[in-house]
């Protein structure tokens, strides 16, 4: 029996940008979708005595390189934030939100926040950007607004984080295909040579 791929990303993870605009092509190639779930690294960090790549040293100057070459070789645009890492509570609380009002407009609206901090420098851990970049793929900024802070996105946000790290998710992009854990954009080529020789 086949599934849909689990998705786990953090908005401030550039290898989860670059993921989020081929994950679901990959997924069609096997007729399959994706189940977006926003997470946050923070709190994954913290539990292994880690910390964002490009605070890591020597690893960090290797990375911030090559966040731009991997970007370039996809063809996908990629502008370095000017601050980063940044919060990505209240993005990734939106999405939640969506999910439960609008689930068809998730992936839209989770690629366009993407888009607006790795491509176009926006600060998406400001609420109002946030709601702005909501408007513009045809949500209910207003209710978005309110929804996004009840208590019951809170809970949930925390506990998908906690489900994450008891799954084994320890980092972004994270990708699970019939309970196949996969770490990272670079996966994506065996993703498929794993799923082309389970179809045969």
């Amino acid at each position: 029996m086949t599934t849909n791929f689990d998705f786990y990303f953090d908005f401030s993870s550039p290898y989860a940008y670059l993921a989020s605009t081929q994950i679901e092509a990959l997924a069609a190639e096997f007729g399959r979708q994706v189940n977006w779930h926003p997470i946050l690294l923070g709190p994954m960090f913290k539990t292994m005595g880690s910390a964002p790549l490009t605070e890591i040293p020597l690893k960090g100057s290797y990375a911030l390189h090559d966040f731009k070459r991997s970007a370039t070789l996809n063809g996908i645009p990629y502008v370095h934030p000017q601050v980063f890492p940044i919060s990505t509570v209240s993005a990734a609380r939106a999405v939640l939100y969506v999910q439960h009002t609008q689930p068809e407009k998730v992936a839209v609206f989770a690629k366009r926040l993407f888009q607006a901090y790795f491509a176009e420098n926006q600060a998406i851990n400001e609420t109002d950007i946030v709601l702005a970049l909501a408007a513009e793929v045809g949500l209910d900024a207003v209710k978005l607004a309110d929804g996004m802070v009840s208590e019951t996105i809170k809970n949930q946000l925390k506990q998908t984080v906690t489900d994450a790290m008891q799954r084994g998710v320890f980092g972004a992009p994270f990708i699970f295909i019939d309970n196949e854990p996969f770490w990272g954009f670079d996966r994506f080529d065996q993703i498929r040579k794993w799923l082309a020789i389970q179809t045969q």
